[in-house]
Parts: C-alpha cells; sequence; structure tokens
C-alpha cells in the first residue's frame, strides 16, 4: 500500500476540522472520525489510503504505546501491578475463552477459527482506550488501571495469538512450548526495551539539546518496537518498556527540564496525528465491510465479547476486595465497559494468513465488534464516567486529548 505524504495531507486536514467540529458539538473526536472515515469512503474524494497488519503495527503502535507510558509513573505502576497484571493475563485468557466457545457452539465455527477471533479480539486496545479516557479528562487511579491494563493485555493476546494460530496451521501446541514461548516473547520484548531505551538515555544525559532529546525518544519509541519484532519478540512491551523506561528514569536528568517539556509536547501531538489517521483509516474500511451477510454472527460476536469482558472484570476484581487494592464498584463497571476494541484487533484479523478457515468471516466480524465498541461504546463511556463523577469537565473542555 502507498502510503504517500499527499495522502497523509488531505487526511490531517479532515481530523483537524472534524476535531474542531466535534469539540463545538461536544461528542467525542474519535468517534466523529470514525463517521468521517465513513462518509469519506462512499464520497469520490476517498484517498486510496487502508488498514494493513504493517501499517498499524510498524507506524502507528509504537509512537502510541510509547507516548501512553511516558507518563505513567512507576511508582503508581508498581503499586497496583498485581491487579494489573492479573486482568492483563488471566482477563484476557478468561475473555478469549468465552468469545471462542461462544462462536464454536452458536456460530458453528471451527475450533481453529473460533479461538482466532477470540484471542485477538479479547484484548482491549490501547489506542481506543487511551484516546477515549484522554480525552474524556479522567485522571488518578482508574486512569492508570485502565490504561495500563490495555498496554500490558495487548501483550497476552498477541502471545496467545501467535500460539493459537500455530494451533489453527496445524502445529503442535504443547504445555512447554507454550510456556517458552509466553516467556521469550515478554521478557526478550522487556528487555529489547531497556536496551534500547537506556542507550539513547544515555547518549541523551551528554546534551542539552531539546532537539536531539525529542529525536532520540523517537528512536526509542520505534526502535525497540522494531527490534523485538524483528526477532518474533513483544514489539508492545518493548515499546512500553522503553516509555516507562524515558518517563521516570529520563525525569531524574538524563533529558533536560527544557527537553522533557518539548518531548511532552512532541508526543502528544504524535498521539493526536496517529490517532487520527487511525480512526479515519477504520471509518473507511468499516464502510467497505459486507456486513449484511454477517449480521447474526456479528451480533452474536458482540454479546460475547461484552460477557466476556464482564467476567475478566467482575469475579478477578472480587480476588481483590478484601486487600488494599480493593477496586471501587463504579470503578468495575467503567472497566468494563471502557474495554474498547480497536486497531490492534483489526490488525491482528488483517494479518491472518488466506489459508486459515473461515479467514474473510472473522476479519468481518471483528470490523463490525471494533465498530459497535468504538462508536457505541464510546459515544456512552463519557456519560458513564460523568455519573460516577470520574470527570467533572466535558470532553469539549479540556486540552488534553
Amino acid at each position: 500500500m502507498e502510503f504517500s505524504i499527499e495522502k497523509v495531507e488531505i487526511l490531517l486536514l479532515i481530523a483537524a476540522i472534524v476535531a474542531m467540529v466535534a469539540r463545538r458539538l461536544k461528542i467525542p473526536y474519535t468517534i466523529a472520525l470514525v463517521l468521517a472515515g465513513i462518509v469519506l469512503a462512499i464520497s469520490p474524494l476517498t484517498p486510496e489510503v487502508s488498514l494493513s497488519k504493517e501499517l498499524i503495527f510498524t507506524v502507528f503502535l509504537p509512537p502510541l504505546i510509547f507516548e501512553a507510558a511516558l507518563y505513567i509513573r512507576w511508582s503508581e505502576l508498581r503499586r497496583d501491578f498485581p491487579v494489573i497484571i492479573t486482568f492483563a493475563t488471566i482477563g484476557v485468557l478468561l475473555s478469549a475463552g468465552i468469545t471462542a466457545a461462544g462462536m464454536h457452539f452458536l456460530v458453528n465455527w471451527q475450533w481453529e477459527s473460533a479461538i482466532l477471533f477470540g484471542v485477538l479480539i479479547a484484548a482491549t486496545d490501547p489506542v481506543s482506550v487511551i484516546a477515549t479516557f484522554k480525552e474524556a479528562g479522567v485522571h488518578g487511579r482508574l486512569r492508570l488501571l485502565v490504561e495500563a491494563e490495555s498496554l500490558f493485555n495487548d501483550s497476552t493476546a498477541a502471545v496467545a495469538f501467535v500460539i493459537a494460530l500455530i494451533f489453527a496451521s496445524g502445529g503442535q501446541v504443547t504445555l512447554s512450548g507454550t510456556l517458552l514461548t509466553l516467556l521469550t516473547m515478554v521478557f526478550g520484548g522487556i528487555l529489547c526495551g531497556v536496551l534500547v531505551a537506556g542507550g539513547l538515555l544515555l547518549l541523551a544525559g551528554r546534551t542539552n539539546d531539546h532537539l536531539i532529546e525529542i529525536t532520540l525518544t523517537t528512536i526509542a519509541a520505534y526502535g525497540s518496537f522494531l527490534l523485538a519484532e524483528h526477532f518474533h519478540l513483544s514489539g508492545v512491551l518493548a515499546s512500553l518498556s522503553a516509555g516507562l523506561l524515558t518517563g521516570n528514569i529520563g525525569s531524574l536528568g538524563s533529558i533536560s527540564d527544557k527537553g522533557r517539556e518539548a518531548v511532552e509536547s512532541f508526543w502528544e501531538y504524535v498521539a493526536f496525528v496517529v490517532n487520527s489517521l487511525i480512526f479515519i483509516l477504520i471509518g473507511i474500511r468499516e464502510a467497505h465491510q459486507d456486513f449484511v451477510s454477517l449480521l447474526i454472527p456479528i451480533f452474536i460476536a458482540i454479546i460475547l465479547v461484552i460477557i466476556g469482558r464482564a467476567v475478566a472484570i467482575y469475579p478477578i476484581s472480587v480476588l481483590f476486595s478484601r486487600s488494599t487494592l480493593q477496586i471501587k464498584k463504579s470503578h468495575q463497571h467503567i472497566l468494563f465497559w471502557g474495554g474498547l476494541r480497536g486497531a490492534l484487533a483489526l490488525a491482528l484479523a488483517l494479518g491472518l494468513p488466506p489459508e486459515i478457515p473461515k479467514r474473510d468471516e472473522i476479519v468481518t466480524v471483528a470490523f463490525g465488534v471494533v465498530g459497535f465498541s468504538v462508536i457505541i461504546q464510546g459515544l456512552t463511556i463519557t456519560p458513564l464516567l460523568r455519573k460516577f463523577n470520574e470527570i467533572t469537565v466535558s470532553p469539549s473542555e479540556t486540552n488534553d486529548h
């Protein structure tokens, strides 16, 4: 796919106008962008640009994951890490299992297809989740739980997806092989992030030029991700580790005070640009999907994903109910309904090999679930946040995209 500068310029102009209109209408700009993409798809002005796994993984995901991790304080993450990691592992597997079983027994998909779909749709998407919660102006522990979970559970989904793909392709899946794959991808990804970011922070400590510091953080975001993916490790965990290291160690003097301000402004802009492109492209692709022939499987999948998310949140929250890590009921409800699906699920679906059974149906149903998640859940999450007094201003009143 050719992603030329002219096409990017057109999409960014549309995104800027849509964001301005969305603020005036007081609707989340991410949803406005998806709707704009749908309108754009049926107009003669549609840029010939489409989503692909390569575009999402190599261009969009690294900066978004890095930027989100940049603002997570290690002290806060360490305190809630048991909760986050439980949601991001057991929660994802429970959700995937319920969805896979439902698609097998209710839609009559063979186990290979059902398991692949269950795994790829199980993880909440950092792109959708973080964009929505930032725009809504959520702060404190709730934002940490939602954002950190969405970042960490991608790695679980990615590892499970690799194993499910081996199974679907007729390969042998063993417990020892699965554990080895898990440990290699997780710790290898973290190591890549630490090595790349650590080396670049050492370089950053030798300069006070904020332009050089911005450049080094850009290399850290993409370099860690691409290095990990090259060795078939977790690129998500690599960029996440690089962002955490840069945000926490960089504040200790590796990056100058002026440089830190410039770095944060730069990454805020990058996140806005990348989010804008992703959501417009999701809208364009949604408009080209043939949903009519698969309405029943899509409806069943949406219900299963919602049930799976409930099972992933409420029972796990009970585990911490008698500890200092207890999760408020209102936070549980927001974690449940705020578990949006988005670009990550689409990237995994679009990357499925052609020989996978029901491959085209998996892609279409994934787009259907993501469309529901981004538009319906995205539109209702802000009123839910306001109902539980988690935000006091409307999305249009906050400058924090």
